[in-house]
């Protein structure tokens, strides 16, 4: 098929304003080719994945932008990195030269074309983000599911280097998510079967994520009874569930997401299912990898902290400190860390571990980790075993916190018989 360039494209294809820019294009045009893309779309903002280390390979493109003097055309902030340029003993240079060297080059580079440097996978939770009804380009799995659901913009899942080749011309393909059609909802799932009093707790938008990700596939689901005042870090928490269990871009909240408010707005028809609480049993079974017992480390923070849920973890440690010698970090971003500081620093004297720019399931503050790990995140809770190699204990957030004072697994009994469990 071909894409409709407009004369600007054009010069740009042919090489008119640079090398870098003429690769931008011809990735953009490419990717437009694939997606039956009829012409390309303007964007307002970038949310960039190919700044996390995976190769040299990355660091070459980037330093070819920054020889031929590209510059992003539009606001772009950066992912978490493989490494923190905050906290470089995380991993020092000694443990691994060639990745931490490679690592701290790409950040660099990166930032020098022009990206702010907010290394966090929750970009949602800083100011000056898109608006509802925005086109804009991320990377991030996570972003791309709430940005398109929770603020109602408009993105596909731009992967590595596409999302920094969408930056670099202000562009999009006009194909998948950026289009109405391309937003309704596949399939449905209803919430009728489960107790009010569960769909308030922050445990449980894991676990539908979870559940609804891994039915859907690539679908968009239409989630019909969730409760309208769901936190902006409840329907984080499905966002990132949903995206990592299936490949879910979009999803919509029937009266909770902004697209939403007329469900049958945004159905185009469908499998329907009924979530019952066995389904939400299944999905707590298979994110705990590891029996419950003493504890080597506590993970939260994927995606990375809010502010709020700072203040819920210190309200729920109320003064008590973490087991002496166990490791509990939690991951946020620079922004989020200055705005909670006076919670970040009541909870590194009780012993809490806080770390920014990168995320931990991945991270080197965990390459020694063995043996069982607890996590609120079931981001975290799916991606750990086979990244890490460590057994994993999902919980809710009070259960990985009394687990953290006690050094070993905790369950809340009174919790877990609302689903019959």
């Amino acid at each position: 098929m071909t894409v409709a360039l407009d004369q600007r494209d054009r010069a740009r294809l042919a090489g008119g304003e640079g090398p870098a820019l003429a690769l931008a294009m011809k990735l953009v045009v490419r990717a437009a080719e694939i997606m039956a893309a009829p012409q390309l779309i303007e964007i307002s903002f970038a949310h960039l994945d190919a700044c996390f280390y995976a190769g040299e390979a990355h660091v070459d493109f980037a330093r070819f932008l920054h020889q031929h003097s590209a510059r992003f055309a539009v606001t772009t902030w950066t992912n978490n990195g493989l490494v923190s340029l905050a906290q470089p003993d995380l991993r020092p240079e000694i443990a691994d030269p060639e990745r931490v060297c490679g690592a701290r080059a790409l950040m660099t580079l990166y930032a020098g074309l022009g990206a702010k440097p907010t290394w966090t996978c929750a970009p949602y939770q800083l100011p000056g983000g898109p608006r509802f009804g925005d086109h804009i380009a991320v990377g991030e799995s996570n972003a791309v599911a709430y940005y398109n659901s929770v603020l109602g913009a408009r993105t596909n899942k731009y992967g590595d280097y596409l999302d920094a080749a969408c930056a670099l011309i202000g562009k999009a393909p006009e194909a998948g998510l950026h289009t109405d059609g391309g937003r309704n909802a596949g399939l449905r799932f209803r919430l009728s079967g489960i107790g009010q009093d569960w769909l308030a707790e922050d445990v449980f938008y894991h676990l539908i994520g979870h559940h609804a990700g891994r039915i859907s596939g690539r679908r968009i689901p239409l989630i019909e009874g969730l409760a309208p005042e769901a936190s902006a870090d409840n329907l984080k928490a499905l966002s990132s569930a949903v995206a990592a269990s299936g490949g879910v871009e979009l999803w919509h909240g029937a009266g909770v997401t902004p697209e939403a408010m007329a469900p049958d707005a945004m159905w185009g028809g469908g499998p329907e299912y009924e979530v019952t609480p066995a389904d939400l049993r299944a999905a707590r079974d298979v994110l705990s990898s590891g029996r419950d017992g003493p504890l080597d480390m506590v993970a939260l923070g994927t995606p990375h902290f809010s502010v709020r849920e700072f203040q819920s973890l210190l309200s729920l440690l109320d003064g008590r400190k973490v087991k002496p010698g166990l490791p509990v970090l939690v991951s946020t971003s620079r922004f989020v860390r200055a705005a909670a500081g006076a919670e970040i620093a009541a909870l590194e004297a009780l012993g809490v571990s806080v770390v920014t720019d990168v995320c931990t399931y991945y991270s080197p503050a965990v390459r020694g980790a063995r043996g069982r790990v607890m996590t609120n995140a079931a981001k975290w809770a799916y991606y750990a075993p086979g990244m890490l190699g460590v057994e994993v204990c999902f919980g809710a957030l009070r259960e990985c916190v009394e687990s953290a004072v006690r050094g070993e697994v905790w369950r809340d009994a009174t919790l877990w018989r609302g689903i019959g469990a």
